[in-house]
């Protein structure tokens, strides 16, 4: 098998262009692009200020009130940006108008792949989303603008309408476990295509990373598109170093 790193190949190899049944997975640097910062390569979130780790780290969350008050204060802010989609999102839209793609999975929570177009039930958002906030005692779920609403109304740590208990993102925080239903589905979608593309992970985080071995055992071609190694390079039979939105719309046929 040839292995081919750094730039997307022209000409593209054939058992990509002819693939029909393509998985891709998603991670942070696919929306850096966007404005929205990835959080472990050299210029992350968690590289430039480690304690903002905890305010997604369960325990931190649970136990802390001020990280509560940090952690909204930085949801409100995010919501002031101005964020769209970008032209790797769009590649991967474009993919799925081709009749080419499998499953969308990712571990992003922004939902910019639903606003490329990509349609909702192709996309497997593993680590939740932040449209969403859930009760962590009681469950219930609403919609992140009304907790935002009630933040600009002067609450700081707005806690659950239905039983006073703690709100958090509906996102996956370090502690949490995924949803099983969620990584079952993922976990088939990887088996079972031709072509697995994993693009703008570090491929570090645990189960989901295990997702390119499922596809590689089940003989399914890997390409890995990322600005730093991972740990599955060696396993990639194309590994691509450019930059994400300029790669992506090349590598797979929709520029």
């Amino acid at each position: 098998m040839e292995r081919v790193t750094g730039a997307v190949p022209d000409p593209l190899p054939g058992w990509l262009t002819g693939a029909r049944r393509v998985t891709v997975l998603s991670g942070a640097g696919v929306s850096t692009d966007s404005g929205i910062p990835d959080y472990r390569g050299p210029n992350g979130v968690w590289t430039r200020d480690p304690d903002a780790e905890k305010l997604v780290t369960l325990s931190y969350y649970v136990a802390d009130p001020a990280i509560r008050r940090k952690a909204w204060r930085m949801r409100a802010g995010m919501r002031a940006g101005d964020v769209h989609p970008n032209a790797g999102h769009r590649a991967l839209a474009d993919l799925e108008a081709q009749g080419r793609l499998l499953a969308l999975l990712t571990q992003n929570v922004d939902g910019l792949h639903q606003a490329a177009g990509s349609a909702p039930e192709r996309v497997l958002e593993l680590h939740g989303t932040v449209h969403a906030v859930e009760c962590l005692s009681c469950g219930d779920r609403t919609p992140m603008d009304s907790a935002l609403a009630r933040l600009d109304a002067g609450a700081d740590d707005p806690a659950c309408l239905v039983c006073g208990g703690i709100l958090k993102s509906a996102t996956v925080s370090f502690g949490q476990a995924l949803d099983e239903r969620v990584l079952a589905a993922a976990a088939e979608a990887a088996a079972d295509c031709d072509v697995f593309l994993a693009v703008g992970t570090s491929l570090v985080v645990y189960p989901v990373a295990g997702l390119v071995e499922i596809a590689a055992a089940h003989s399914a071609r890997v390409v890995i598109v990322n600005a730093e190694p991972t740990p599955y390079d060696g396993l990639a039979d194309l590994v691509v170093r450019e930059p994400i939105s300029e790669a992506l719309p090349r590598l797979l046929g929709t520029a």
